[in-house]
């Protein structure tokens, strides 16, 4: 009579382990204990293999320095750790019987896809590196060991960050050179519905806490800008109450610790990944950053329908109004409200004209003739982005809040911690990390990686 599964384990050397799933007083513990069970059956099947296979008679390979056949040189330990554990085994290594320069070989190593010194699943790494994208190091490192039972130092996972970041920035570099060569990007495959949505852009700056002395810890904090730009596909829809409110339906996001020319290619690179010249309608929307507006200009002028984003323009109408009426004065909230409410249903040209008259007057005090005229030539600047009534009839969104709140959870919700301050070289790592996992294209810079191991 064949054993069952339970017999074969009571005498085999996971007895202990399977003793603890038959003895657990709740379901819970009995989870638990099956799970730790699992990994530990897991690990043997996998010994077993490795020592069967192992066994096998070995064809040796050819010396790559002079030609010769490798001679058998006995058996040598490997140790390998992924998810589920630590996996130890022994093989057949080989030399050189000439004494080349060319160290220990394990045809079996080839064989199963392991590097010369590799001891780490990439599984195991991606998984550690995307804790790291969310939370610090030594946080992602107790997550870790808490949801596999494996062991890694913080130092061991900022060291792949380093290297799957560097490998990241390799390839936009690449993607970077091509594009100025004249070759476009690879189009992003965009569901049906997604793709005939109208694909907002919008680009803002936001300040990170950088180490004065590169690497060294020392020294004052030394502030330095991040651009960030997003490309958003939203939609439209209407609540209960009649008011309509935007859907977020996708969004993918660049940045760069760097001024905004910097960000430009980046910014163009990922439009074309958009296909945003086949975008039903394209809008630009940001506050009224010269340089901002600049990148409009020059990328965008011919796509996109340009949009000032209507709170930051109310919020220059009333630095002006402050001077101009008294901020503390219920006549300088009066006329706020009143142009407020004209630039959103009406027309500037209402404020504008309002303006004209009151700077024309002879009395006016030196600092709110200069108030006023600052003021004008804000609104007259963007008189074209000011139809906010146009807007709210095309459906077109008019506040920047995708675009600032991008710039939260992307930089300062990772890099501006209690305490944080970065080298240039682990910022920038880690921000192409993030990156791609915000981009949904994290699982790209892991392609080999085994979805279980």
């Amino acid at each position: 009579m064949q054993k069952t599964l339970m017999e074969h384990l009571r005498e085999s050397e996971l007895a202990q382990q399977w003793q603890a799933v038959e003895t657990a007083a709740t379901l819970e513990a009995m989870m638990a204990a099956a799970w730790v069970l699992a990994r530990a059956l897991v690990l043997l099947l996998m010994r077993q293999v490795l020592e069967a296979r192992a066994a096998q008679p070995v064809s040796w390979p050819h010396c790559e320095a002079c030609g010769r056949r490798l001679r058998s040189k006995g058996w040598a330990r490997r140790q390998w750790t992924g998810v589920v554990g630590t996996l130890k085994w022994q093989r057949r290594v080989g030399r050189c019987p000439s004494g080349c320069n060319i160290g220990q070989v394990a045809p079996l190593d080839r064989a199963l896809g392991l590097e010369a010194y590799a001891r780490t699943s990439v599984g195991l790494k991606e998984r550690a590196c995307l804790l790291a994208v969310l939370v610090p190091f030594d946080l992602a490192a107790r997550l870790l060991a808490r949801l596999t039972a494996v062991e890694v130092s913080a130092g061991g996972i900022w060291s792949w960050v380093q290297a799957r970041g560097c490998q990241a920035i390799v390839q936009l570099d690449k993607e970077l050179a091509r594009l100025a060569a004249g070759e476009p990007p690879a189009p992003e495959v965009l569901a049906a519905e997604v793709a005939a949505l109208p694909l907002m852009l919008g680009a803002d700056g936001v300040k990170v806490p950088f180490r004065a002395h590169g690497g060294h810890p020392g020294g004052a904090i030394a502030w330095r800008e991040v651009k960030v730009g997003v490309l958003a596909r939203f939609d439209q829809r209407v609540q209960e109450s009649g008011k309509p409110v935007f859907t977020l339906k996708q969004r993918r996001v660049v940045a760069v610790l760097g001024n905004i020319e910097a960000l430009k290619p980046r910014l163009w690179l990922e439009a074309l990944r958009q296909s945003i010249e086949q975008a039903p309608r394209v809008v630009w929307l940001s506050d009224g950053g010269t340089g901002l507006w600049r990148v409009f200009r020059e990328l965008f002028g011919g796509l996109a329908t340009g949009i000032l984003d209507f709170y930051h323009a109310v919020q220059n109408v009333w630095k002006a109004v402050k001077v101009w009426k008294d901020g503390r004065s219920r006549r300088a909230r009066t006329w706020w409200q009143w142009a407020r409410r004209r630039m959103r249903y009406g027309t500037v040209d209402d404020v504008l004209v309002e303006l004209y008259v009151e700077r024309a007057k002879e009395s006016l005090r030196p600092a709110v003739r200069q108030a006023l005229e600052n003021l004008c030539a804000y609104l007259e600047t963007h008189r074209e982005h000011l139809d906010y009534a146009r807007c709210r009839r095309e459906g077109l969104p008019i506040g920047s809040g995708c675009m600032e709140s991008a710039c939260k959870w992307l930089i300062q919700q990772r890099f501006k911690g209690v305490g944080m301050r970065w080298s240039e070289s682990g910022f920038n790592h880690l921000l192409h990390l993030r990156l791609a996992w915000a981009n949904e294209r994290f699982d790209s810079l892991f392609a080999c990686a085994s979805p279980n191991l």
